[in-house]
């Protein structure tokens, strides 16, 4: 049966690692973990809940904490989560739904779910079910893509996904593989025009990191290869506004709530009152 899913358990199948910052012996993936939560390096006595880990990426970086973690994923991806880090003592690994987590409620000092909610069938019931996991006193932390009105909608990846997300995944990986190979040359001259240069790349939709990560140039292809294919394979691709995400903590009751736009369009967090009843 296929599931909404299936594209992201392809990508970390062939991709599970290329994130990594013991992969590419840099501090991408930690330098955004910590900014986008403001969380400690030390979180020790700590339990988190991860929902949305992908190939794990993250999980290695949230285990470095010395919490307890407890990661979670819809799709196969999980398998590549545990072969890089399901050996860790302080890292439970599971498979399940947004929507039916298998964990208990109530339960987890930190719930972060980055990247994954405007990939959700539903955004909004998928952040109300976060927060049935954070115990009183516990922090959710959550990001979705920006919903900027013309600017948006204007993207290309919104007209070609119509149809991209429609292939099968194999076949559509092997297409943005070809792509990206065919005009990474192309590319790499185009990034060279002051000013707009990497703003036309992604317009063609190439990834283009150049300037932002110091990555060599085989891996800036390969994360390339990987983002044009996370940004034309989702069933689901749901922005939201600044609004919409600020209302979505105030009717959730959070307290000490910061929405702002980041580094995966915008980032909210909020603290669940210590008096508050556990979720059911």
């Amino acid at each position: 049966m296929k599931s909404y899913v299936d594209g992201f358990g392809l990508e970390w199948e062939l991709h599970g690692h290329t994130q990594y910052d013991s992969y590419t012996k840099t501090n991408i993936s930690a330098t955004r973990l910590f900014k986008e939560t403001g969380w400690c390096r030390n979180l020790k006595g700590e339990r988190i809940l991860e929902v949305g880990s992908g190939g794990g990426r993250f999980t290695e970086i949230l285990a470095s904490t010395g919490a307890s973690v407890t990661s979670v994923d819809y799709s196969t991806a999980v398998t590549i989560n545990r072969k890089y880090n399901g050996a860790k003592k302080n890292v439970i690994i599971l498979q399940g739904d947004i929507y039916k987590l298998p964990v208990k409620k109530s339960s987890f000092d930190k719930v972060l779910c980055i990247g994954v909610l405007q990939h959700t069938p539903d955004p909004e019931k998928s952040f109300k079910e976060l927060v049935k996991y954070v115990k009183a006193g516990g922090e959710l932390v959550i990001d979705i893509y920006a919903n900027k009105g013309l600017k948006t909608r204007l993207n290309t990846k919104y007209w070609v996904r119509p149809i991209t997300k429609r292939l099968p995944p194999v076949q559509l990986y092997f297409l943005c593989k070809t792509y990206v190979n065919i005009m990474w040359p192309l590319a790499r001259a185009i990034h060279k025009i002051p000013k707009i240069g990497k703003i036309i790349n992604w317009a063609l939709l190439i990834a283009d990191y150049r300037g932002s990560y110091n990555l060599p140039e085989h891996l800036l292809k390969e994360w390339a290869i990987l983002d044009t294919f996370d940004m034309l394979s989702p069933r689901y691709d749901k922005p939201q506004t600044i609004e919409t995400v600020w209302r979505w903590f105030r009717e959730a009751g959070l307290k000490e709530v910061k929405v702002k736009y980041g580094y995966n369009g915008i980032e909210g967090k909020g603290r669940r009152q210590i008096n508050e009843k556990s979720a059911v």
